[in-house]
């Protein structure tokens, strides 16, 4: 409603009653403006009804929502489902032109405005995070893999001599198919044992380099977070190295947004050297669905070129649920998010210690490591080849996600590269170990329960290991499970193990 139908309600109702309700609708407003004119993310989080209400107004602003509108394309934001008009807040033409991701549809000026205020509010919070020098960003609608893949196939018309892609080891399937996707050869770099920790072999990449020639490599394709015990990259010499030599360098920041520590690394590799661009998932560093990333960099133009090189228009879903969720939180909501993700890594570490040790166990020593956790599994590799899958199996029954247990020898082959000890990040890995992380929104009660049925599954296996009798385990647990549960069947445990990797 504007001042004339404010105007027109006097007639109706008390004069005073209305203006106090245009009041208290231009508070609603007054926010909204804020928003437009800084394009920064609100210190303090919107309530529903100020979020509904801008993006009603965003909204009735595409074509496909005007009253009378006469569509004859072949696109015109026609929708035969009410319910998924709804689900999308009737943003239905979604972002980009069929040349520019970035670009502004003439008929959909409210998804495009929705579009470069996310794509803003989204560079806000990355320098909030600690990347304060970053020049350009945009939300993709694809996940991390396929947004580096389309990193790649950017820097592909820029270095067309090029066929290899320097990558120092993640056992990690997408970031690797994203080099192959693009069509280019992997140059593995394998991790050097330094205490418990992996970490890059930069002699290794230099001397790479040097044999390969500049010339035809694409890039050095480095990674910040990861699964302990491999640590993230030595971003700020590898950033030397491609400044030395001239060679583009393009980082995996998967889920290191919600880590300062990662996003430090970031901030000094490009001060150092050279970095292009860094890419980011949405869901593991926003807590939203699934099928959004963040491409950014320091080079404005490049990120242009990178967003233009996206063919055709793109779903507006991951810009939506992250501008939703951004200004639901605001600033100080996504900086409280970030400390009592850090409050919890200590806790859950401390906690992990103290059960490690119970076990003649222990948690590895692994400091360069802010997300992610690993804890020996010795005792039961020593035993028996299985023990170590079957614990996996066991926490994945009852219903304990994202632990990950690592057996040695694992043999994996992705993409035709056959890589030994897959998970571990290197050939031979000291002992098996199982993972545990400490990601954006995990709460005390998630480590404790965690703890608990940790805790009931060694001493399951480990009783399976000495042959003793079950019939004294305590099966009143959370989760009721069945017996199969302690002794997993081989559909059992290929469940988890497709789960785990």
């Amino acid at each position: 409603m504007n001042r004339e139908s404010f105007a027109a309600g006097e007639r109706l109702v008390s004069p005073a009653y209305v203006r106090q309700g245009c009041e208290a609708r231009r508070s609603h407003e007054h926010l909204i403006r804020l928003l437009l004119e800084k394009g920064k993310c609100p210190e303090n989080g919107w309530d529903e009804s100020t979020l509904e209400l801008f993006l009603h107004e965003l909204a009735i602003m595409d074509s496909n929502n005007f009253l009378g509108n006469c569509g004859v394309g072949e696109r015109e934001g026609r929708v035969a489902s009410s319910l998924v008009a709804r689900r999308h807040y009737r943003f239905i033409h979604g972002i980009g032109r069929s040349g520019d991701i970035s670009a502004v549809q003439p008929k959909a000026a409210g998804s495009s405005l929705l579009n470069k205020i996310t794509n803003s509010l989204v560079l806000d919070i990355i320098k909030l995070a600690g990347v304060h020098t970053v020049a350009n960003c945009f939300v993709v609608p694809m996940a991390t893999g396929m947004s580096l893949t389309l990193c790649f196939l950017t820097l592909r018309h820029k270095r067309p001599k090029a066929k290899y892609i320097i990558w120092p080891r993640i056992d990690q399937k997408s970031c690797f198919k994203s080099m192959i996707t693009a069509g280019f050869e992997p140059v593995v770099i394998e991790n050097v044992l330094e205490g418990d920790e992996l970490r890059t072999d930069l002699k290794a990449v230099e001397a790479k380099v040097q044999e390969l020639g500049p010339d035809y490599i694409l890039c050095i394709h480095s990674t910040t977070s990861c699964f302990a015990p491999r640590v993230p990259d030595r971003l700020e010499e590898l950033a030397v190295i491609c400044a030395n030599y001239g060679i583009p360098h393009i980082v995996n920041n998967a889920y290191g947004v919600q880590s300062s520590k990662c996003m430090h690394l970031i901030q000094q590799g490009a001060r150092v050297g050279r970095i292009d661009a860094f890419v980011q998932s949405l869901d593991k560093n926003f807590m939203v669905p699934v099928g959004g990333a963040i491409i950014a960099g320091f080079n404005d133009s490049f990120i242009q070129e990178i967003s233009k090189m996206y063919p055709g228009r793109a779903s507006a879903s991951p810009s939506l649920d992250v501008l939703i969720t951004l200004l639901s939180l605001g600033s100080n909501g996504y900086k409280k998010l970030l400390k009592e993700r850090k409050e919890m890594f200590s806790y859950l570490s401390n906690q992990i210690k103290k059960l490690s040790e119970a076990y003649n166990e222990r948690l590895l020593h692994t400091p360069h490591n802010p997300i992610s956790l690993a804890v020996t599994l010795k005792t039961l590799d020593e035993h028996h080849d299985e023990a170590v899958t079957q614990l996996g199996s066991m926490l994945f029954t009852r219903q304990v996600s994202g632990a990950r247990v690592v057996p040695l020898g694992s043999v994996q082959t992705v993409s035709g590269y056959t890589f030994r000890g897959f998970m571990s990040h290197t050939n031979n890995y000291p002992c098996a170990y199982l993972n545990a992380a400490s990601a954006i929104g995990m709460k005390m009660q998630d480590v404790d329960l965690f703890i608990k049925r940790l805790d009931k599954c060694l001493k399951a296996v480990r009783k399976e290991q000495s042959k003793e009798s079950d019939d004294n385990y305590d099966k009143t647990e959370d989760v009721d499970i069945e017996e199969m549960a302690l002794k997993p069947d081989n559909v059992l445990l290929d469940t988890y193990q497709d789960a785990s990797s």
